[in-house]
């Protein structure tokens, strides 16, 4: 079901078990050879296919494209809510949704700087509806929700997923190609991390052309096996929320 096209004596009478998906995503630079609103139109396609076999079971609300890019700013066509205002935004999206009574809501996230405020404004609501015994409130971002590309198609190069990378310039590939720039655009590697610690960073700090990962490996086809892996562990999340039953922790 999605939001968008129903009307409000519709959303009353569903179930206030429906699970409800926020999807949210951004627009910001992405390479030299890639679209700035990749990460929301890659999200989109994912939640198109996560729709439709769990049709008329799973509350969609309409994308939210703005999301938390303020280290990509040093690139133009960038546009970004700052750290707390985009925290503040994502608590009211839910709590909109609990005022009306649902009790099961997932931020579905597209964009690797939301990865951090997702989590943390569904702890902060939590904590303002800390009596509450009866809420299910997940963050998940959908190349993590579960899946395994490379299980699926060896011939990856990555592992992860980068910046305007393999897995993201295959799957631009397969569903807006001619958005797509010279895919063949320099491979840059993600360099020494720091860990076990964790650097603060802005996107120049890590590439010039502001892009991560390996691009000259990209495909249409490994773009279908990206979303069709993807896809299939957002399902499977969101059956597990349509099957809660309101007690099970980690079951």
């Amino acid at each position: 079901m999605q939001l968008l096209e129903m009307k409000w004596t519709e959303v009353a009478k569903l179930s206030r078990d429906v699970p409800v998906v926020i999807p949210i995503a951004a627009l910001e630079q992405h390479g030299p050879h890639m679209p700035v609103f990749t990460d929301s139109l890659l999200l989109g396609e994912v939640v198109r296919r996560v729709s439709e076999p769990l049709q008329g079971r799973v509350l969609f609300a309409p994308l939210l494209w703005l999301g938390n890019s303020h280290h990509h700013l040093d690139f133009p066509g960038t546009v970004s809510a700052s750290p707390r205002v985009y925290l503040d935004m994502l608590i009211d999206l839910a709590e909109s949704f609990l005022v009306h009574g649902f009790r099961r809501l997932v931020l579905l996230n597209g964009h690797g700087g939301n990865i951090v405020p997702a989590q943390q404004a569904f702890f902060e609501l939590r904590q303002r509806y800390r009596s509450r015994t009866d809420l299910l409130l997940l963050s998940t971002t959908y190349w993590t929700a579960g899946g395994n590309p490379n299980e699926a198609d060896p011939s990856f190069r990555q592992t992860q997923m980068g910046h305007a990378c393999e897995w993201e310039t295959s799957m631009m590939l397969r569903i807006q190609q001619q958005l797509v720039g010279d895919s063949a655009a320099t491979d840059v590697d993600w360099g020494r991390a720091f860990a076990p610690a964790n650097r603060a960073w802005v996107t120049p700090d890590r590439t010039a052309l502001g892009h991560i990962g390996y691009p000259q490996s990209a495909s249409a086809d490994k773009g279908e096996t990206l979303f069709r892996v993807f896809a299939a562990g957002v399902v499977a999340l969101l059956e597990r929320v349509i099957a809660w039953d309101g007690k099970e922790w980690d079951a």
